[in-house]
């Protein structure tokens, strides 16, 4: 009876963390928002408002940040990454 009681009640927490710890990474890790901040470097870079050096080395930035956000989304759409309980 505890048990039942107990999957009843833990169940829908860890659903609950599952989703808060999934829209947390979309919101740290968006590839939209970083593409459209490269398009944002190119613009300015091409509108002089950034030197040349500037422009690279935020472009080395955003790449790296892309290459880790790309990386979590495929973590987390494989499945790998999960919320754990103490049992």
């Amino acid at each position: 009876m505890a048990i039942i009681v107990d999957d009843l009640l833990v169940r829908p927490f860890v659903g609950l963390v599952n989703t808060l710890h999934t829209m947390a990474i979309d919101e740290l890790y968006d590839i939209e928002a970083l593409e459209d901040e490269r398009k944002e470097n190119r613009l300015l870079y091409e509108l002089g408002e950034r030197s040349k050096a500037e422009y690279e080395e935020r472009k080395a930035e955003i790449e790296d940040e892309l290459e880790l956000a790309r990386e979590v989304h495929e973590e987390l759409t494989s499945g790998r990454v999960e919320v754990r309980t103490n049992d």
